[in-house]
């Protein structure tokens, strides 16, 4: 299953073009290490673990299957963590039920086909409640040192995926207490290290909202990827907890650490974002769905009779209820910024401008243009900031202008973020250096990207 589910997740692999996320990964990997050190000091700290690892994947290359396939392998792994830990906590059917229906979850293809870490926290969160189940049951030296690397993993693949933790503390009874939080103190000083750098650092994720408890209505749907397929699959964990805790007396404890597992993270990823920062974003979340599958198998096996009839018919339901978005995910636009789609919207003359409305937009142009494109009038350098992802560029955008007939304007959002109340961003620089709109067009899913013509009055 653990196969499978790999090649599921890479089966969206090639579709999908990068987004702003993936190129920051290319961007963070291509420098050296005293580079990509210094830009931890600045922005993105938390993920310096992931970085690291992609510095060194990434200088065999940088084409899309490439850099996506570590997260698909990710994928694998988790499932195949997932078809033990349902064998473990009540048989090898409720395992592989729950991994196939893990692998049929839209939210699977796209953070398994995508080129950050979110992949790895999932594989990484399984593989600690599967270590935390072989501890507590027999109870070692080794085991918990496996069960605290597994919590040192957790915290390295994501600074958020730790909010699963506190789950696993309903397991810390007396005659294991004193190891298991050892352990887990131990593997939480990543988190502790990384933590602190994020909280320094936060002025970069100063564009998320504030966020209230109607977020959890989208719960669901951001697990799964898909809305109906998250309803079906949360109805059936809530009755997989209720089973394995009125029939398997044994492990009836596991029944509110899966719970714990699946509902907790974004509480207390509300929690902190009402008592720190805002920091509400779904992908974060991503951890959770591994528990939602395997809730989920757990209910169908728990079944008398025709359980493998019935398992059949999760899947196969699942597969029917999440079609449209599996097809989405797999779309070219299926990561909501289609540099390539722009790419063809620009029809350049030889002398024609580009102005980018975000100076990090350049780096996907780069990586996917392969003609001629218009002039980086702005652009004053080959390296992106030390300590950012955006280019060094010229302030004049009057002067840069002098001489174009036309320019091309591209901006991360809609047509109306970019033209309305713009007038100390790019596109109202361009209109004072004396052009105007000539057509705008836009790539469809929000926020997309726009691509604008500008010609001279």
């Amino acid at each position: 299953m653990g196969l499978v589910a790999g090649l599921a997740a890479f089966s969206g692999t090639g579709a999908a073009t990068l987004n702003g996320d993936e190129l920051a990964t290319i961007s963070s990997a291509s420098r050296s290490l005293p580079g990509l050190f210094e830009l931890a000091r600045h922005i993105d700290g938390h993920f310096l673990p992931y970085y690291l690892f992609m510095h060194f994947w990434g200088k065999i290359g940088t084409a899309e299957l490439w850099l996506r396939l570590p997260s698909a392998v990710a994928i694998g792994v988790a499932a195949w963590f997932l078809v033990d830990l349902g064998r473990r906590l009540h048989s090898i059917r409720a395992g592989v039920i729950a991994a196939a229906v893990f692998t049929i979850l839209p939210s699977v293809s796209y953070y398994g086909a995508f080129a950050r870490s979110y992949a790895f926290a999932a594989a990484a969160v399984v593989f600690s409640f599967w270590a935390l189940h072989r501890a507590v049951e027999r109870p070692g030296a080794r085991r918990w040192v496996v069960y605290g690397v597994a919590v040192a993993l957790v915290c390295s693949t994501h600074l958020f995926a730790v909010l699963v933790l506190p789950a696993q503390l309903l397991l810390a009874r007396r005659a294991v207490v004193v190891p298991m939080l050892a352990a887990m103190a131990i593997g939480c000083i990543p988190a502790a290290v990384l933590g602190l750098i994020g909280y320094g650092e936060r002025h970069a994720i100063s564009w998320i909202p504030q966020r209230g408890p109607e977020v959890w209505l989208k719960f669901p749907k951001m697990a799964a990827g898909s809305a109906g397929l998250g309803l079906l699959l949360f109805a059936l964990a809530l009755a997989g907890a209720v089973l394995l805790w009125r029939t398997a007396p044994r492990v009836r404890e596991w029944a509110f650490v899966l719970v714990g597992w699946l509902v907790l993270p974004p509480v207390l990823l509300l929690a902190v974002s009402q008592l720190l920062t805002p920091v509400y974003v779904d992908r974060y979340l991503f951890v959770t769905a591994p528990v939602l599958a395997l809730l989920a198998g757990l209910a169908v096996a728990a079944l008398p009779r025709f359980h493998v009839v019935a398992g059949v018919v999760v899947v196969a339901l699942g597969c029917a209820l999440a079609f449209a978005d599996h097809v989405e995910v797999r779309e070219e636009n299926g990561r909501f910024e289609n540099i390539p789609w722009a790419l063809r919207v620009i029809k350049a003359e030889p002398e024609d401008a580009i102005v980018y409305g975000q100076s990090q937009l350049r780096s996907g142009f780069d990586y996917y243009a392969d003609s001629a494109m218009p002039v980086d009038v702005l652009r004053s350098g080959d390296s992106p900031d030390p300590d950012g992802f955006g280019y060094p560029e010229r302030s004049d955008v009057s002067a840069s202008l002098e001489g174009r007939e036309r320019v091309w304007v591209v901006w991360r959002g809609t047509k109306k973020s970019g033209l309305e109340g713009d007038a100390i961003g790019r596109v109202g620089e361009v209109e004072r250096a004396g052009f105007e709109l000539d057509v705008a067009k836009h790539s469809g899913d929000l926020p997309g990207l726009t691509v604008a013509l500008f010609t001279r009055r």
